[in-house]
């Protein structure tokens, strides 16, 4: 299975709002800049999670991003399924010529438990594991893109 590139991105956001300090709230601009993304592919990433709860962004002077209790503790497999939807792994029914074995077909259910199985595999880690050590050291060291150009 293979993540969208929005989930990517969000979970990207997530970690480097994670390893933060208190007094560093980098902008939407900033982290785009930081991660090699479009300005407004972060900006959408960055209004859903705000609009889940897992991030906290002020305007202004003093404005940026930061990371929420909520989203510390956010489930990795259900920021995943978030992202990714409910959808099928296969799509059995669109496009010009539906698959003719759809209603008695085995394989979308053993793909159905197995896309089940991928998220229950997430679902036990936090943001805050992610950024354990020895990760959360590594992500601070690392230049950003803007920096590194």
């Amino acid at each position: 299975m293979r993540l969208l590139r929005s989930t990517d991105m969000a979970l990207r956001v997530l970690m480097r709002l994670a390893v933060a300090g208190e007094s560093e709230s980098p902008t939407t601009r900033e982290v785009a800049a930081d991660m090699g993304v479009p300005y407004t592919h972060a900006a959408k990433i960055v209004a859903e999670l705000q609009h889940r709860g897992l991030l906290a962004a002020r305007r202004g002077r003093g404005g940026g991003l930061s990371l929420t209790e909520e989203g510390r503790g956010a489930s990795i497999g259900g920021i995943v399924r978030a992202f990714e939807g409910e959808g099928d792994v296969a799509d059995c029914t669109g496009g010009d010529t539906p698959c003719p074995l759809n209603s008695d077909c085995r394989l979308r259910g053993a793909l159905r438990r197995a896309q089940e199985a991928f998220y229950a595999t997430l679902d036990p880690f936090t943001v805050a594991d992610l950024v354990k050590s020895p990760t959360g050291p590594l992500l601070l060291g690392l230049p950003s893109v803007r920096t590194a150009s």
